[in-house]
């Protein structure tokens, strides 16, 4: 009741319409309270904003240092042909803040500041799975993200800072101080297998501060291959380790036991607090104080009562919390471990595990199992035995022996029950089968429990002073370390990125049902509970089996995906063969420039999802039209998530992300062509005619739209022209090849008055025309005159800044079918 009644009055984000009226791109004076500042470096400088991350760039020159900004507004200038004004407003505003020149404005949280600034609203992607950023923006209260020049920036008055504004700022204080001991001459004095990198400091600050800006992102791939990364939030057993440590340190103190358990949990959480107060340390905070507080009073400890109180606890306050990946995630581990393994271990051998403690205390055999005592004595004996041959100090051997494989065999239990439970949300929220997790995560977990310690105590040491935390730098450095190889190693196998569509909700269901039962059986009986060893591999099987793609047999299929101000499209030949024609990215006359930017890969949070709504896993074939960043950016993800059998590409222009990306592709084994006019392909029963870069044509310089790859596709008596960003020259040039009409045209070069030229436009003289452009993008796409173009000779024009997802089937016939949104809908 309680649950039900929070979600009615639950504050649900509303979109900052008002605010967003203001958001035109104009120079308007915004006048509010600073929330949050974030130092960006240079070579991120935009990574907070869109698929177009810099487009307050086109307008200014580099910047030499930029710093994002969340402001609550509380005025803006309203601008009319008389005169402006500021007037009341609400909403917030994600601001960078750039330099050319200079020092950076001095900014805290609390401050408030007048600056005359650039906005936009957050672009929305209209496709099925794609994540929007501007929902993430706005369950934070951000409406808008904008930019403004430093030396315009003032402030107007300083105030004491909020209770959210100290436990940022003492966040990043606490990260600065890591980052400071990595540069003092202690660390550099020390070997350099033992000494701290700025790498290792931003792998510490994400392990025990939650503070993952520093982390890199090569790095941080490496460990979402092998299903590690969660090494890298603070959890539940970094607060559990901490929380048992300061019980045990005030234990052997001689505290009393009131006095130890409030203050463990007064310490815990405000570590917690330090750390950005996440779901699971949110979690592990009240699983911890529901233990502590049991043991005070005398009664037993269980985890899955305590597991409910906290999530009782969570759902109560933030009612939404159910319907987020954290939440669902950090519990179902939980459930997984202490209501299937846990038992499941008491049914089999955790018991024996037990029986190997304290082995020659005699006393104990009596009051337990004959099994067990048996076990203890065999186990005294083949020590006696041993130190009679070895000597005494062999006495202990078959002891440590016998507990050590007991402690692996339930590393094991433990670590294969909770992958096996969580394959389902790994595959519903990241599309990952982390076939490596178990290894990765049995290697590297004994590991973490002895570096969060010493990270911590390296922390403190070094508040103290840099050559006393040395020592403990040298140690968590050594641990550190030894993670970093494991997980490099294992990360490069080809199996360890195995990438999976979302199973449908059917699975998913009966995916549940089947580990509520196995929770029940294994407490049941011995019977049951081997009943339920076969039910968890099973259920893992259906979760993961390959379902059939989402395609209309005997119809050739166009679908232009919506991704900005880019190019991406999907063909499905009739036989249910997948092609991918470019991946957007953001926008930039290089490849390097622009993707350089961008923290945002619209590949991986765009194109790819996408792809998986449609149950596709592997590509027939990747077409790169040419190697501008709107239509490569996000090449390089779908090429690594969809291993295409080939990569077509046109000609090879001087760009370094395209060469990367020739090497990327030879090296997971994709067979590159490259395609010119005149070629032609059997793709099933469509047939692939190149018409554009000609044979003679040569680009030696950086890429250009000229270079694009144009593909003609015919089924039947339909066919579809799609031009890439090809422009004037080269549709001359293939006009002089006599076109043919053509059902469906993709507009060259977002509807740019470069391309798509009357004569080339009469030639095709299609039926339905597309072109795919971002909503408000700042070079007027698509141009009035080619609107008119198309308009004029009753041409249906499509745009994906205003339909969004599009797709087309095209009968042998030659009749045409326009479907909007999801392949699914009606």
């Amino acid at each position: 009741m309680a649950g039900l009644w929070c979600w009615q009055i639950r504050p649900v984000p509303q979109p900052q319409r008002e605010l967003s009226r203001y958001a035109d791109g104009l120079s308007r004076v915004v006048r509010g309270r600073v929330l949050r500042v974030r130092p960006l470096p240079v070579e991120a400088k935009a990574a907070d904003q869109d698929n177009d991350p810099a487009w307050w760039l086109d307008r200014e020159p580099q910047p030499a240092a930029a710093v994002s900004v969340d402001v609550a507004v509380a005025e803006i200038e309203e601008v009319t042909a008389d005169l402006s004004r500021m007037v009341p407003m609400r909403g917030g505003v994600r601001t960078t803040i750039y330099s050319r020149e200079g020092p950076l404005p001095e900014l805290h949280c609390g401050d408030v500041v007048e600056m005359p600034m650039r906005m936009k609203t957050p672009e929305r992607y209209r496709d099925p799975g794609a994540w929007q950023y501007a929902d993430y923006l706005l369950a934070q209260g951000i409406g808008v993200h904008g930019s403004a020049r430093s030396t315009k920036v003032q402030v107007v008055s300083r105030s004491s800072p909020s209770l959210d504004c100290r436990v940022f700022v003492a966040q990043g204080w606490a990260s600065g101080r890591m980052l400071r001991f990595i540069g003092s001459a202690a660390n550099r004095h020390l070997p350099s297998g033992l000494r701290l990198t700025e790498d290792d400091a931003g792998m510490l600050n994400a392990m025990i501060f939650g503070d993952r800006t520093r982390l890199d992102h090569a790095l941080r791939l490496g460990f979402e291959r092998t299903g590690s990364f969660h090494l890298f939030v603070v959890s539940g057993m970094h607060v559990a380790l901490l929380g048992g440590i300061l019980f045990w340190i005030l234990s052997r103190l001689r505290v009393s036991r009131w006095i130890a358990t409030l203050t463990t949990i007064a310490l815990m959480t405000g570590y917690a607090l330090l750390t950005g107060f996440g779901v699971p340390v949110q979690r592990a905070v009240l699983m911890t104080t529901v233990f502590l507080i049991a043991r005070l009073l005398s009664r037993e400890s269980s985890v899955l009562n305590a597991l409910g109180a906290a999530a009782l606890a969570e759902l109560t306050w933030s009612p939404s919390s159910l319907f987020e990946a954290s939440f669902q995630m950090t519990f179902l581990a939980l459930v997984a471990i202490a209501g299937i393994a846990v038992p499941l271990g008491e049914r089999t051998f955790l018991p024996y595990a037990r029986a190997t403690r304290k082995l020659r205390d005699l006393w104990l055999d009596p009051v337990l199992p004959p099994r067990l005592a048996e076990m203890r004595v065999m186990l005294r004996m083949a020590g006696d035995a041993l130190e009679g041959v070895f000597g005494r100090r062999s006495r202990r051997l078959p002891e440590l022996t016998a507990r050590t494989l007991f402690f692996i065999a339930e590393l094991v239990l433990i670590g294969l029950v909770a992958e096996m439970v969580m394959a389902l949300p790994m595959a519903v929220y990241f599309h990952r089968a982390t076939i490596f997790a178990l290894p990765a995560n049995i290697l590297t977990v004994p590991i973490v429990s002895l570096l969060a310690p010493a990270a911590l105590v390296t922390f403190c040491a070094a508040l103290l002073g840099p050559w006393i935390a040395a020592p403990f730098a040298a140690a968590t450095a050594l641990l550190l370390h030894s993670i970093v190889w494991t997980i490099a190693r294992v990360s490069h196998l080809a199996a360890a990125d195995l990438r999976v569509p979302p199973p449908v909700w059917w699975v998913a269901a009966f995916a549940i049902a089947m580990w509520a039962l196995c929770c029940w059986a294994v407490r049941r009986s011995r019977a049951w509970a081997w009943g339920a060893t076969v039910a968890l591999p099973l259920v893992l099987l259906v979760v993961l089996w390959p379902e059939p793609a989402l395609v209309s047999q005997g119809q050739l299929e166009v679908t232009v995906i919506d991704v900005g101000q880019g190019d991406s499209l999907l063909m499905i030949s009739p036989q249910g063969r997948a092609m991918l024609v470019d991946a957007g990215g953001p926008v930039g006359s290089s490849g390097e420039s622009a993707t350089a930017t961008s923290a945002f890969d619209i590949g991986e949070q765009i194109v790819s999802p996408y792809l998986w709504s449609r149950r596709i896993r592997r590509l027939d074939v990747l077409v790169l039209s040419h190697a501008h960043s709107d239509h490569m950016g996000g090449m390089p993800a779908v090429l690594r998530s969809f291993r295409p059998r080939e990569l077509w590409v046109s000609i090879d222009p001087d760009s370094e992300a395209y060469r990367e990306l020739l090497r990327e592709a030879t090296e997971l084994g994709v067979t590159v062509r490259h395609m010119h006019a005149g070629d032609q392909v059997e793709w099933g029963e469509a047939k692939v005619h190149v018409l554009a870069p000609a044979p003679s044509y040569v680009n030696t310089g950086e890429p250009v739209n000229n270079d694009s790859l144009v593909l003609r596709m015919d089924y039947g008596k339909a066919s579809v022209l799609l031009e890439g960003d090809a422009e004037a020259p080269s549709e001359q040039q293939m006009l002089l090849h006599s076109l043919q009409p053509v059902t469906l045209l993709k507009v060259g070069h977002h509807g740019s008055n470069t391309s798509t030229t009357q004569p080339f436009f009469d030639a095709l003289a299609p039926k339905d025309a597309v072109v795919s452009v971002g909503a408000g993008n700042s070079f007027g796409h698509p141009r009035p005159e080619v609107i008119a173009r198309v308009g004029a000779t009753g041409t249906h024009l499509f745009r994906t800044d205003e339909f969004g997802l599009t797709t087309f089937l095209l009968d042998r016939d030659g009749s045409i079918h326009e479907k909007l949104g999801a392949w699914n809908e009606p």
